[in-house]
């Protein structure tokens, strides 16, 4: 094990062995072993976005397996998903990646002020499909968001003690914030500190935008002078309100975008200390060699092996 994976592993000195030993397997798998670093595949997009505009544009995507390949065959650290598609593969790929299952889901079938999740599936279906670690979404910033800081710190309670990792999905959104404040430097840095509070080992943002959304912390930002003029400034901002960088971050994907934009964004996660990216849509989106090749390339960049 890298000092790198031991010195992390040390900021979690409360959890218990299982905890510690599947925290290790996340952080010592695929290419980016040992380094601290890691690429998440997520793949919840069909049940939060609906299948077509999912996997329309990549055909081979509807079909589970595809998933399971596709991050072993890039050397991801790990594939998250919902109950469903991991039933659907679990058992033929066990043991070749970590697994991370997704306890709560949302759709878009109705268009909501104030969005929750549904639970979707158990720490006890983690359990059994083998998974390293659990994932659960919460919303800060909807009238719902003291709800789900219930369920997530009750399901990361259960989880813990089955020797389960925790990540949070850290997403604000609702009747609370703006469109442009659900990205906003400041609330962005609020979720991921919420997120650690409620006990995650991982928590996964949104890439941070310079706009400030509240005007008692904008008041605080310009008095303080928080650097906040490029991107990686933004994601160094992050990484200190976790904790004083002391929880692993990562930071979403998002939607489909040219690779130059996401490969300069990947720049500015690793440059602003951010540990890794968690890319979906950029990723099975495309045709397995493309995507591969893109991979490729977010993994050299955070390995230091491309600029």
């Amino acid at each position: 094990m890298t000092d790198r994976v031991k010195e992390i592993l040390s900021w979690y000195k409360s959890e218990n062995p299982g905890v510690l030993n599947n925290l290790a397997r996340l952080l010592n798998q695929g290419r980016l072993a040992g380094t601290g670093k890691m690429i998440i595949l997520p793949v919840d997009q069909g049940f939060e976005h609906g299948p077509a505009r999912s996997f329309a544009m990549n055909p081979p995507a509807y079909d589970p397996r595809y998933h399971f390949e596709l991050a072993i065959e890039a050397g991801c650290n790990a594939y998250a998903a919902p109950l469903g598609f991991l039933e659907a593969g679990a058992r033929d790929f066990a043991g070749e990646l970590p697994l991370i299952l997704k306890l709560n889901n949302h759709d878009v079938l109705l268009d909501e002020k104030d969005p929750a999740q549904a639970i979707t599936s158990s720490v006890r279906d983690a359990v059994r499909l083998g998974c390293a670690a659990v994932g659960f979404t919460i919303y800060p910033g909807s009238q719902h968001r003291l709800e789900m800081y219930g369920q997530f710190r009750a399901l990361a309670e259960e989880a813990k003690a089955h020797g389960l990792a925790v990540v949070c999905w850290s997403y604000p959104r609702g009747s609370g914030l703006s469109k442009e404040g659900e990205t906003a430097l400041d609330v962005t840095a609020y979720a991921a500190h919420i997120a650690c509070q409620l006990g995650a080992h991982l928590v996964k943002v949104k890439l941070p935008s310079a706009h400030l959304e509240q005007a008692a912390a904008k008041k605080v930002y310009e008095k303080e002078a928080v650097p906040a003029a490029t991107l990686a400034e933004r994601v160094r901002h992050i990484v200190q309100a976790s904790f004083g960088g002391r929880r692993v971050v990562i930071f979403s994907g998002g939607a489909a975008d040219t690779d130059e934009a996401v490969f300069e964004q990947v720049r500015a996660i690793r440059d602003g200390g951010g540990f890794g990216s968690i890319i979906g849509r950029n990723s099975f989106q495309r045709k397995k060699p493309a995507a591969l090749k893109f991979l490729e390339t977010v993994m050299g960049i955070y390995a230091g092996t491309i600029k």
